[in-house]
């Protein structure tokens, strides 16, 4: 007798019967499909040896288990999607689930090669996601949301943004107006030493902007006791005699120093003395 041919896993005989290899290994029908078959996700029975086996996701279904879980149609050889584990036909998940493009109101239809487009709730196909003045796409790039129109960032600073005054270049983030003109913050600065002057307080001579320091140095009156300038800008007082100024805190006696504020007062040649010193000389 020749050598036996025998099934791996009963031992049966396999002369005369169909049997599948499996690693070297011969098996009879029953055996391999008791071992190696997978369950149908969809009617719950091995697919046998005899059928097709479809695949995703390390889940199984017979060829004729394939189906749209709402139409009902074959999915086989054709393009389907997934939500919460069930298979559905393109058609009736965008029905169900997909959104519609804000733009030209069609649904955005999942792997047709255009990406979605998403802002503050609304969706767009990529295509339709353009700018309101030139209609490019706007795909990634910075935009501009204004009365309900999307604008790509050079074409909203060409339609609304102000223009500095001075650099002549739009103003797109904040901003300083004076005398009723729109500046950059780092272009309004002092015409003297060219500090900021957002958010200090400054004054101006002849059209020009001035830091009260370089104001002062430049134009400010030079108290005739301690010979800085007095400003007289903030309500900051001071006395006026003969063409000459003093600082309130300054205008005092020159021999006794008591303050001759709202007193009378002698003069000597270019020195200030209250009364009583005044009869001494």
């Amino acid at each position: 007798m020749g050598e036996r041919y025998d099934c791996k896993e009963c031992q049966e005989s396999l002369y005369g019967r169909k049997y599948i290899l499996r690693e070297e290994c011969p098996y009879c029908i029953q055996c391999y499909e008791r071992l190696f078959s997978s369950i149908c996700e969809s009617c719950e029975k091995c697919i046998g040896c005899t059928s097709k086996d479809l695949c995703y996701k390390d889940r199984h279904w017979h060829d004729d288990c394939f189906l749209c879980t709402k139409c009902s149609r074959s999915l086989v050889e054709r393009p389907f999607a997934t939500k919460e584990e069930m298979l559905m036909c393109i058609e009736c998940y965008s029905n169900e689930y997909s959104a519609k493009c804000h733009d030209c109101l069609k649904t955005i239809m999942p792997g047709k090669g255009s990406k979605k487009m998403e802002h503050k709730g609304n969706s767009w196909h990529e295509n339709c996601f353009t700018c309101h003045r030139c209609q490019q796409p706007i795909g990634t790039r910075t935009f501009v949301v204004k009365e309900t129109n999307n604008y790509c960032l050079p074409c909203y600073e060409k339609q609304f943004a102000l223009q500095c005054i001075h650099c002549k270049k739009p103003i797109t983030n904040g901003g300083v107006t004076y005398r009723d003109q729109p500046w950059h913050k780092e272009c309004f600065v002092c015409i003297g030493c060219k500090q900021q002057l957002s958010g200090q307080r400054f004054t101006s001579r002849d059209d020009f902007a001035y830091c009260l320091n370089c104001f002062c140095n430049l134009f400010a009156k030079k108290c005739a006791s301690c010979t800085t300038p007095i400003s007289g800008l903030g309500g900051s007082k001071y006395i006026s005699f003969e063409e000459r100024q003093w600082h309130n805190d300054c205008f005092n006696c020159k021999k006794c120093s008591v303050s001759l504020v709202g007193r009378g007062f002698l003069t000597s040649r270019d020195d200030i003395l209250c009364p009583d010193c005044g009869r001494d000389v």
